[in-house]
């Protein structure tokens, strides 16, 4: 069986990659994000390996995103105070985008600003480490029928041949057949195939649990780096990062802030080793684009619920959020599951 929505299996996948990264066994740091990617391709599911030493460096930056602008002031700061356009390389558009770029660093106190006369000088803090090891793209679809393998496919091969990604799977839920149909089905030998087995355990009918070995490895991708000195070109580098970066930042809990966990019918249920969202009204796990302000069933919490033993300032939405919240950054302080942790 599988979820019914297929934002409820992409929560599934990404909370094993948590817990269960790399699926052949080799442990690996990473954090997991989805619905990243370029204007041209979104993966629905992103794991960031991290080299830890370099990533702890890289939360000294703090916990939000650095977009493109950010990036190209911090990682090139000086060491010495320097007029800022004598610092940083030639960005190819206007120099006062990169100048308003400067003040919001500056305000973040990632780098030192001061003025000497008519001009900013800056200088870096600390410098911006080399935290990324490898990025993993991983396409989520549960059920695996023939129209949906026809699409996957020529996505799968736009990914390989991009290599953007080191690593391309396509995940989906087993069947129990004897060759599951993602073997049989034509995708790009390049891609891994990543069957799931999110049983309904100890979660009751409908449900779906998730550990560690929820999931088997049915095919190995190919390592999609570039061989040789030269490796990838700046540009696709620097796209790689910027990738990484909004996954640092967001995470895959940031449903959080898309749903609406202040409806008295939002609940959070486990699902093994994962905490799902559920709709009371609904009676299963509402897509993201449901569960908005706009769904017939949505009614705010009433005010008494939060008097009742909940902070004058929120309720249980509130208290939801802030529960997602730690758990995203319980992981991103350990670089790694807890134990006893959803």
């Amino acid at each position: 069986m599988i979820p019914d929505s297929e934002f409820g299996y992409e929560l599934l996948v990404c909370r094993y990659a948590e817990l269960a990264w790399h699926p052949d066994g080799d442990a690996r740091p990473a954090i997991v994000s989805r619905q990243l990617g370029t204007q041209r391709r979104r993966w629905d599911t992103v794991v960031i390996e991290v080299d830890p030493e370099a990533f702890a460096l890289r939360r000294a930056f703090g916990d939000r995103s650095l977009d493109s602008d950010l990036l190209h002031v911090v990682r090139s700061a000086p060491e010495a105070w320097e007029w800022y356009r004598d610092a940083l390389p030639d960005p190819g558009y206007p120099w006062r985008y990169v100048r308003q770029a400067v003040h919001r660093v500056a305000g973040r106190d990632l780098i030192e600003k001061r003025r000497r006369g008519n001009r900013i000088e800056i200088r870096r803090v600390r410098p911006y480490p080399d935290w990324v090891e490898r990025v993993v793209a991983i396409e989520n679809k549960p059920d695996l029928d023939r129209s949906a393998a026809d699409a996957l496919a020529d996505q799968l091969a736009h990914d390989v041949e991009t290599a953007l990604a080191d690593e391309v799977w396509l995940a989906t839920e087993a069947t129990g057949d004897r060759v599951e149909p993602a073997l049989l089905r034509s995708m790009p030998v390049e891609a891994g195939v990543l069957t799931t087995g999110f049983a309904e355990a100890d979660t009751g009918p409908g449900g779906f649990a998730v550990d560690a070995a929820a999931a088997t490895v049915d095919w190995l991708p190919s390592d999609l780096a570039p061989s040789g000195p030269a490796g990838r070109d700046p540009e696709t580098a620097t796209r790689r990062l910027e990738i990484a970066e909004r996954a640092y930042g967001k995470g895959w809990r940031s449903y959080r802030d898309t749903m609406r966990p202040d409806c008295r019918h939002f609940e959070l249920r486990r699902a093994g080793r994962a905490l799902v969202p559920r709709c009371a009204a609904k009676g299963r796990c509402p897509t993201a684009r449901e569960c908005s302000g706009s769904c017939p069933e949505f009614s705010p919490e009433p005010p008494a619920w939060r008097t009742n033993g909940w902070p004058i300032e929120g309720g249980p939405g509130k208290g939801l959020r802030a529960l997602l919240e730690r758990r995203r950054e319980r992981v991103r302080d350990r670089i790694g599951p807890d134990p006893d942790g959803s």
